[in-house]
């Protein structure tokens, strides 16, 4: 096996028996945990002010691991098995341009720039919380999210796009309605927004209110809608979700009965078929039951019985 195969087996998590793969990911998961706590902790002045210097110390090393794990994985990423096919450059170029591989670049983009570019420091610690986002990696839920968004990003943004009309119709709206009686708090359809957001959001803060009649109506018809378009990006989410889990649960069938082709499942391929659940996040006992389900209709299949009631079938029936 060459250096750079293994390379990605390493960082992609190998197989479950792979020692040194798991110990070096349990320690970037570590690392990233200590990341987020450290940029908690050095938004209050008192233990900034007494640990400063440590903290930067903490900072350039994590940076250096950073960077030397995603060189690394851009460099392995060849070998991963949907981008195996492809010319190495154009590979590696399509890897750098996965969501995954973005936010590991995201993750250590803000420390570079910082060197060359003045930035607020609170700013800056903003940025580095969006390491936060590595853990997808490790995490089945977390990048089944990821998943959900990109496979939804065209609805979402649908969604998004008839949010902000409704926003500008809205702040138009009490604008036209409140104006005259309000002029310091509705005195422009820019300044009506605040009021529009919280509306549509069905926030209602109270700060910024209608007092006519016709506004106080249409306050109310737009806090209706607000409901109604709060649901709607919630709703395909949640539809997103159901392919996802239903998709994850195909192509675990798919690879139990690609291994059930010579009637039995070996130690070899049980071993790859918990990897497998683990990368999709099945629950164990959601896996036993549906490759117990797989081995029954399997088995009853060649048997000649009725995979519904167990009956056998007649062959001229």
């Amino acid at each position: 096996m060459n250096l750079r195969k293994r390379t990605a087996e390493l960082l992609e998590q190998g197989v479950y028996d792979d020692r040194p793969s798991r110990l070096l990911n349990l320690f970037l998961i570590l690392l990233i945990t200590l990341n987020v706590v450290a940029i908690i902790l050095e938004s209050v002045n008192s233990i900034y002010a007494r640990f400063g210097q440590v903290f930067r110390l903490f900072e350039v090393f994590s940076v250096a691991v950073f960077t030397v794990e995603y060189l690394a994985r851009v460099w392995s990423s060849i070998d991963h098995e949907e981008i195996r096919d492809s010319r190495p450059i154009l590979g590696r170029i399509r890897y750098m341009l996965s969501p995954i591989a973005l936010v590991d670049l995201i993750a250590i983009l803000p420390f570079y720039l910082s060197l060359y570019v003045s930035i607020d420091l609170r700013f800056l610690r903003g940025l580095r919380l969006l390491r936060l986002f590595k853990l997808t990696r490790y995490s089945p839920a977390l990048g089944a999210l990821l998943d959900v968004i990109q496979d939804e990003s065209e609805a979402l943004v649908a969604a998004f796009v008839i949010l902000l009309i409704m926003l500008v119709m809205s702040a138009a709206g009490i604008y036209l309605l409140e104006n005259e009686l309000q002029p310091d708090v509705f005195g422009s359809i820019p300044a009506s927004m605040w009021w529009a957001i919280v509306t549509l959001t069905t926030l209602g803060y109270g700060d910024v209110v209608p007092i006519t009649i016709g506004g106080k109506m249409f306050g109310g018809l737009i806090g209706l809608i607000g409901i109604g378009m709060i649901a709607l990006p919630a709703a395909i989410m949640a539809s997103g979700f159901a392919k996802n889990v239903h998709r994850r649960r195909a192509k675990y069938d798919e690879y139990v009965r690609m291994y059930l082709k010579d009637g039995i499942i070996d130690d070899s391929e049980r071993d790859k078929l918990d990897e497998l659940q683990r990368e999709l996040g099945l629950r164990s006992d959601e896996a036993l039951l549906l490759m117990q389900s797989i081995k029954k209709e399997v088995k009853d299949s060649t048997s000649g019985s009725c995979p519904h009631c167990g009956k056998p079938l007649n062959e001229g029936g």
